[in-house]
């Protein structure tokens, strides 16, 4: 792809579609891959690489999973009885396949401590979760020239695909802060994009510190440079204080999104 302004996903009814899981693969010792299928996915309209979708989880492992059927979904889900209501959570597509009725959900595993995590840890294939739509926010400029790509564990989805998707003409900074090696992916890229991963192990360091550090010694030219920054909420708003109050950027060249919150 070209950098364009990428076309979100147009309006229209958004209705939940009941999905089954085809396949696990384990990216990492933390994150893996589920492959789902849906018979409605050839109505699915891909907007962008950080495509969100919303997955309805079964309330407990041994509940039957039900799902909204309007597409007033959110407050059909809040008035159904807590014994039979489903876990709704926001996840990226890492990439979708029209024609086979796939898509692929990257999960960043943190034990049980959340229900989507215990849910994928052991997912296994039949499994059944509800999948809905929603859109896209990469929307780079067409005269954009230079692009940085910031994130934690939880934008890597979005960002490989971004990455994939780039023309060879722009020039790439991606700053991947991790918490050590064995959560690095191996990354399709544009020739001469600049990747950088940044290990919180062993020293532990706060959640954007290594971003940011590495972010105020690069070489960055705001001028026809569009961002996309997204991860955990202090990491993405403070790479975006810094862009604008730092470093020159106009509020309408970042894109920033607080996925999760640290505590």
């Amino acid at each position: 792809m070209t950098v364009q302004t990428v076309r979100r996903a147009a309006e229209r009814e958004a209705l939940a579609m009941p999905a089954v899981v085809v396949s696990t693969t384990w990216l990492t010792d933390h994150m893996v891959r589920i492959r789902l299928y849906a018979d409605d996915v050839e109505k699915f309209d891909y907007a962008g690489p950080d495509q969100l979708v919303r997955l309805f989880f079964p309330p407990r492992p041994d509940a039957e999973l039900r799902l909204p059927i309007s597409a007033r979904w959110w407050p059909e889900v809040c008035a159904m009885p807590e014994s039979i209501r489903p876990i709704v959570r926001n996840y990226t597509v890492r990439s979708v396949d029209v024609a086979a009725g796939e898509l692929d959900i990257d999960f960043v595993l943190h034990g049980d401590d959340g229900p989507a995590s215990a849910w994928a840890r052991r997912a296994v294939p039949g499994d059944k979760i509800g999948i809905l739509f929603d859109g896209a926010r990469f929307d780079p400029p067409p005269t954009t020239r230079r692009m940085l790509l910031v994130g934690d564990e939880t934008a890597l989805p979005a960002i490989s695909a971004a990455l994939e998707q780039l023309d060879a003409s722009i020039e790439v900074l991606a700053l991947l802060e991790v918490e050590d090696a064995g959560a690095e992916l191996e990354l399709a890229h544009p020739p001469g994009a600049d990747i950088r991963w940044l290990h919180r192990a062993p020293a532990g360091a706060a959640r954007g510190a290594l971003v940011l550090a590495e972010l105020r010694a690069a070489r960055l030219e705001p001028r026809h440079c569009y961002a996309w920054v997204a991860g955990e909420s202090s990491l993405a708003t403070s790479v975006r204080r810094h862009l604008v109050n730092e470093r020159g950027f106009g509020k309408e060249q970042v894109y920033f999104c607080g996925y999760w919150r640290q505590d």
